[in-house]
């Protein structure tokens, strides 16, 4: 299977070589798609220096700030375009140990749609987050589940891989989530779709370079999204899933 890893940055300079190399020792033949949105500390030039002397690495150079779900909207597009048969998410900031590729894409050849980096399955942890963060994740997480009828512990992740025939039939031009919606909105179009989704432990570490992109406004946008979705599922005449 042809991968491509999609990494979104923005401000990454301090991370991203890192994170490209470790990518390349897990996954030695998967192609890496960095969609920069014109980071001013120079990251996109950082990827063209490794791209040309590994091979196998883009930047899809973006005008400006677009948010995490445009980004990769624009890569599995992109993707798309290049004939790739799985396309993975990934953060620049190491948090998503690239170690677990081979496990995610494994569940891919096995037959999944869809395998998740899970924190919350057997296995899975988050070592360096303090108990009000976890209890928060958590509690989102099944919340969302509960809303959506979903039967996935962790649909806010954001290390994961798709087959691209999925994403061919979850009309990605329309997903306007961000953040953590963006991970809802795709795994709840996913599961309206009957993809087989499968989920895999993984260990969430914290940055320990550079600054968060999260904000409390991503937070509040997926809880509204996941509230308006459960709403629209239940009530007649108001509409089904897409």
């Amino acid at each position: 299977m042809r991968t491509l890893v999609v990494i979104p940055t923005f401000n990454e300079a301090e991370n991203i070589g890192e994170a490209i190399e470790r990518v390349r020792v897990a996954v030695p033949a998967a192609s890496v798609l960095v969609v920069d949105d014109n980071s001013p500390d120079g990251t996109a030039d950082i990827v063209d220096d490794i791209g040309d002397r590994l091979g196998g690495v883009e930047v899809l150079r973006r005008p400006g700030k677009q948010g995490l779900g445009s980004a990769y909207r624009a890569g599995f597009a992109w993707g798309a375009a290049e004939g790739f048969d799985v396309m993975v998410e990934m953060d620049a900031d190491l948090s998503h140990d690239p170690a677990a590729l081979p496990t995610l894409l494994d569940r891919i050849d096995a037959g999944a749609d869809l395998a998740i980096g899970s924190r919350y399955v057997p296995g899975g942890s988050i070592p360096e987050w303090a108990w009000h963060r976890k209890a928060l994740s958590r509690w989102g997480n099944r919340y969302a589940s509960a809303m959506l009828r979903l039967s996935v512990a962790d649909a806010t992740a954001g290390y994961r891989a798709y087959r691209s025939t999925l994403l061919e039939r979850l009309d990605l031009p329309t997903v306007r989530a961000d953040g953590y919606g963006f991970q809802i909105e795709m795994t709840y179009r996913s599961a309206a779709q009957g993809a087989r989704i499968e989920e895999v432990p993984i260990a969430f570490t914290d940055r320990t370079r550079g600054t968060s992109k999260m904000s409390s406004r991503i937070i509040v946008e997926a809880l509204v999204l996941v509230s308006l979705w459960g709403v629209r599922d239940r009530v007649p005449g108001v509409g089904g899933r897409r």
